[in-house]
C-alpha cells in the first residue's frame, strides 16, 4: 500500500532523489517515510512545502488523534473559577463518560492536576487567617492564595490547550496520578 507521500510524489512525476533534493532532505529519509515512518517537525514541513500541500494531509488518518474530548475536559477545568471544586468535578464527570482510552488517560491527568491545585488552595485558605492573625495584618490575606490559584488554573488550562493542539499531549506530565 502506497503512503500519502509516495502518492503525491508520483502524481508530480518526481523520483525519490528529486523529492529529496527539492525538499532538502536525504534520500534515506524519503525512503523511510515511504516505507511507513511518520514525518514530524521540520521533515513534515519540508515535505509539505515541496509537495505543495498541507502538512496535515501527509499524516495518515489513523495516526491523527481525535483529542476534542480531552480539549473539552481541559476547558471544563475552568469551572473551578465559578464553583468550588468545579475544576475537579466537571472534568471528572467528562473523563468517566469518555470511552476512548487516550482521551480518558489525558482526562485523568488533567483531573489529577486540578485535585492538586484544589488541595493547595484549600490548605492555603485554611492557614491564611492564622497567618494573618500572627502577623497582625489588616489586609485580607486569603486573597493572595485565592488570586494565585486563579492565575495558576488559567495558566495550566491555557498551556495544556496549546500543547494539546500542537503536540497531542499535555504541557507537563505529573508522575503522580490520583485516579
Amino acid at each position: 500500500m502506497k503512503t500519502v507521500v509516495q502518492q503525491l510524489r508520483e502524481a508530480r512525476n518526481l523520483t525519490q532523489t528529486e523529492l529529496a533534493q527539492k525538499s532538502g532532505l536525504s534520500l534515506r529519509t524519503i525512503q523511510r517515510i515511504e516505507a511507513g515512518n511518520i514525518p514530524k517537525g521540520y521533515t513534515l514541513k519540508a515535505l509539505a512545502q515541496s509537495l505543495e500541500t498541507e502538512a496535515e494531509k501527509l499524516i495518515p488518518v489513523e495516526k491523527q488523534l481525535k483529542l476534542d474530548r480531552a480539549k473539552l475536559i481541559n476547558l471544563s477545568s475552568l469551572m473551578g473559577l465559578i464553583l468550588p471544586f468545579g475544576g475537579v468535578i466537571f472534568p471528572l464527570i467528562l473523563t468517566n463518560k469518555t470511552n476512548d482510552k487516550i482521551n480518558k488517560d489525558l482526562g485523568k491527568r488533567i483531573v489529577s492536576v486540578q485535585i492538586l491545585i484544589a488541595a493547595l488552595l484549600s490548605f492555603s485558605l485554611i492557614l491564611s487567617p492564622f497567618i494573618q492573625k500572627e502577623l497582625a495584618v489588616d489586609f485580607p490575606l486569603f486573597l493572595i492564595p485565592l488570586l494565585a490559584t486563579i492565575s495558576l488554573k488559567i495558566f495550566v488550562c491555557v498551556m495544556n490547550g496549546i500543547s494539546l493542539n500542537k503536540n497531542n499531549d499535555l504541557h507537563k506530565i505529573m508522575k503522580i496520578n490520583y485516579l
